[in-house]
Parts: structure tokens; C-alpha cells; sequence
């Protein structure tokens, strides 16, 4: 396919130029301290306030040299856009076609070149944690989720872990050599600002290990309860014990499709106004996409864009994730056509080569299986994630699949690569030994 064809290696993978600092007043500039200026108190309705990030595809114009005939001009336009405008419509399109229409392993070989340059070890890493989802009273009632209960609703099953409980799922993992906890919940609207305080002190006064925690979604509730701008909301978070912030909730970074499957959710400048801000600070991220949700492939790019737009000018993304939809008892189940493997390796390919100022990216063998998650290794991941001890909000809607440790080092050896265990921020606590093949065997044989 014409269309498709790649350019020379060194053209598709060269950056473009680099996002333009933000200088104006009230559009992020930096204050005196250096953390960025403009974040307003969250409005009424729960989204946040302040100024919007611009898109991706505006002010950076990403790996340029490969639509160099069409990219936009090198001044760009006057000021930052509005988070959900367009990214250059060549641009975006261009990548649509290399992402469907190239041969799937010459995609693949592409994106494991970028791999192979920010990683030329060949180890890949994963971390031993523990998902803990403290609540599923929600108000935002996402389409897509197949964990949330109501608040006040008359189910049997809706929850609030009290600190005693998630204190001995923290003890649980911390015996199994968990070294992070992910704290992560629904927007419970009778939580008080109070209560996620004194939640982080005790976690690090009782079962000090590194909190990575609370969705952008859930940072912006919180912050509309404290009655506080979103900086000074993270600042009293951090000091209380918040370590840094996972990536969960962006879904597909376009309004058109959040407000098609979570009208009540933040929106893409919400999203986005979060993560800026936590770099602003010092607090490292991560960065998401849930994917097979009816939207289009140029919806994906442009996630894709205001994602490298973001790290372009902050750097604050230590990893990127991306899963496809699960269904099961969900209010979208059968309107989609499930995510195929070929479908999530393009999605991934297509992100690493996108991506490429983002050190880090998960294989989601959760969402996948063990196989296509050792194939992932091969499409740009070089992180196969997390033991996870525990994890309730997927396996809601249908992921089924579990691993324990020794697994995951067996793929990731079988793979052709060397195993690390890695704390949050990707330092490496061990590598993993080989085992002979013979012992795994007769392992296998008992």
C-alpha cells in the first residue's frame, strides 16, 4: 500500500521541532518557583478550573521529517490551541495510514527500533503491587465501567474500605515483595477532602510504602471538595504521602468521544490540566489509552499527540499504557467489535513510534494474555507491568487473565529478554536469574 510505505528509518523516527515554551500569563507560565501559574479552583460542576494544555499536534508537530510535504508551518499559529483542537489534519492522517495500512511486523520492527534505542539492554522490567480500589461509589457513571455502584444505591456490593482494610492489603503485598501500592477508586461523594488526607498518613505512618495514586478524575473531585485550586490540592496531597499519580481516566483524549461514553467525566483539558500540574510540582505520572470504544483512528493520534505535546514541555511521564475496552456487563456490551490482537499491536507500534519522549511503555497482558504480551515486547514495550496482586475495575468486565511472579519472568525470559523487578519511577531493584530449562520443566511436570 503506497500510502503506508515507510521512509527511510532515521526520517520516520527523527523529532520534529520542540513545543514552544508557554510564556504567556494565565496560560501556564511559569511562576517564580518555578511550578506552573494559571491553575484555577475546580468550577461548580466538578470539572477543573484554570487553563487549558494546548493539543498535541499544534505546537509540536512530532516525528515531522516523515510528512514533511505536509506538516504544518514552523511558526505555528499564535499562542496555545484548546486542548481538543485538531491536531494538523495532514499529520493525523498521515499516521492513520501507516497505522493501518502497513505491514503489521514492518510496523512492529519500527517500533521495537525506538525500544532498542531507549533500551539497548534488553532488560524488561515489571513491579511487584497491588491494586487497591478503596471504593466503587461513584457519581460519573462512565458507560464503560462495569465496577462502579451509585452512591446510595441499594446493591449489596457497593464499598468503602476502611483503613484497617486496605492497611492489611498493603501488609499482604509488602509479605509477597510488593513495593508500590496503586490507590485507586470511584468519585465517592461523601468522602471528605479530610478523609484522603488522613488516608496517606496513615498508610505512611502504619505501612509506609510508595503510594501511586488517585486518578486525574478523582485529583480534580478532590480538589472541588477541599475548596482549593488544583496545585495546592497536590501540594497538601504529597505532603500527606502521595508519591505520584497513575494514568487512569484519559480513555481516548477527545471530547466528541467522552462525551459519547462519559458525559459526567473531565474533560481532555480536565485530564491533561491535572497531569500539567502535578509536573509542575515535581510528581511524575504516568500516561493512558483505553481503546475500542467506537472511536476513530484519528482520534487515537490525537491522543497520542497531546500526550507527546504534554511531555514535550514537562518531561513528567514516566511511562505510557495502553489496553483495549473490555465489555462484559458494561452498558456498552455488544456495541463494539472487540479489539483484535493485530488491532492492540498496531495501537502499540503506532504509540512507541509516537511516543518516543516517553521512556517507559507497559505490554497489558491483562487485557491481552501472556502471549500476545511477550509479542508486545517486540512492538515497543519494554515493561510487562505489574504482578498484580490484586485488581477489581477490569476484571469487572471480563479480564480474566492473572500471573504470578515466577510467570512473568519465565515470559519475559522465553521472550529473549532479561527480567528486573523495578520500583515506581523505573530504577531496577534485581535482575531475575535464568532458569534452566530442564528445572522449568520439571516444575512443570510435578
Amino acid at each position: 500500500m503506497e500510502d503506508a510505505a515507510f521512509p527511510p528509518a532515521p526520517d520516520l523516527l527523527r523529532i520534529g521541532r520542540p513545543a514552544a515554551p508557554r510564556t504567556a500569563a494565565g496560560n501556564g507560565a511559569s511562576a517564580a518557583d518555578g511550578t506552573p501559574a494559571g491553575n484555577g479552583a475546580p468550577a461548580a460542576d466538578g470539572a477543573p478550573g484554570g487553563n487549558a494544555a494546548p493539543a498535541g499536534g499544534e505546537s509540536s508537530a512530532g516525528p515531522a521529517t516523515a510528512v514533511a510535504d505536509e506538516a504544518p508551518p514552523a511558526d505555528g499559529p499564535s499562542g496555545p490551541a484548546a486542548p481538543d483542537a485538531a491536531a494538523p489534519r495532514p499529520l493525523v492522517d498521515r499516521w492513520v495510514r501507516l497505522a493501518t495500512g502497513a505491514p503489521l511486523l514492518e510496523l512492529g520492527e519500527r517500533a521495537d527500533e525506538v525500544r532498542r534505542r531507549l533500551h539497548p539492554d534488553d532488560v524488561v522490567t515489571y513491579i511487584v503491587d497491588r491494586n487497591v480500589n478503596y471504593t466503587n461509589v461513584c457519581n460519573v457513571y462512565c458507560k464503560f465501567c462495569a465496577f462502579y455502584r451509585a452512591p446510595g444505591s441499594k446493591r449489596g456490593d457497593a464499598y468503602t474500605l476502611s483503613f484497617e482494610e486496605i492497611g492489611a492489603k498493603i501488609d499482604e503485598a509488602k509479605a509477597l515483595g510488593g513495593v508500590q501500592v496503586l490507590l485507586q477508586g470511584g468519585v465517592n461523594p461523601d468522602l471528605p477532602f479530610a478523609w484522603y488526607l488522613d488516608l496517606l498518613r496513615f498508610i505512611k505512618r502504619e505501612h509506609p510504602i510508595h503510594v501511586h495514586g488517585f486518578s486525574p478524575v478523582e485529583i480534580a473531585w478532590i480538589a472541588r471538595m477541599a475548596e482549593l485550586p488544583l496545585r495546592d490540592t497536590l501540594l497538601r496531597l504529597r505532603e500527606a504521602g502521595l508519591d505520584s499519580i497513575p494514568g487512569g481516566g484519559a480513555e481516548i483524549l477527545s471530547d466528541a468521544t467522552r462525551r459519547r461514553v462519559s458525559p459526567l467525566k473531565q474533560d481532555t483539558a480536565g485530564w491533561l490540566e491535572v497531569m500539567e500540574t502535578a509536573h509542575g510540582i515535581g510528581m511524575r505520572t504516568t500516561a493512558t489509552m483505553m481503546f475500542g470504544m467506537g472511536e476513530t483512528w484519528a482520534e487515537r493520534v490525537e491522543h497520542l499527540l497531546r500526550i507527546r505535546d504534554l511531555q514535550e514541555r514537562t518531561g513528567g511521564f514516566t511511562a505510557f499504557i495502553a489496553w483495549p475496552f473490555q465489555e462484559k456487563h458494561t452498558a456498552l456490551e455488544g456495541r463494539f467489535e472487540p479489539v483484535t490482537a493485530d488491532e492492540y499491536l498496531r495501537v502499540a507500534a503506532l504509540s512507541r513510534l509516537l511516543l518516543d519522549n516517553v521512556p517507559n511503555f507497559q505490554a497489558s497482558w491483562v487485557t491481552m494474555g501472556p502471549k500476545i504480551g511477550q509479542v508486545s515486547l517486540r512492538f515497543g514495550c519494554n515493561d510487562f507491568g505489574s504482578t498484580m496482586l490484586e485488581e477489581n475495575v477490569v476484571s469487572a468486565a471480563g479480564a480474566s487473565f492473572r500471573m504470578d511472579e515466577a510467570e512473568i519472568v519465565r515470559l519475559i525470559h522465553d521472550a529473549g529478554f532479561e527480567a528486573a523487578r523495578r520500583r515506581q519511577d523505573y530504577t531496577v531493584l534485581e535482575r531475575m536469574p535464568r532458569e534452566p530449562a530442564d528445572a522449568r520443566r520439571r516444575a512443570a511436570a510435578v
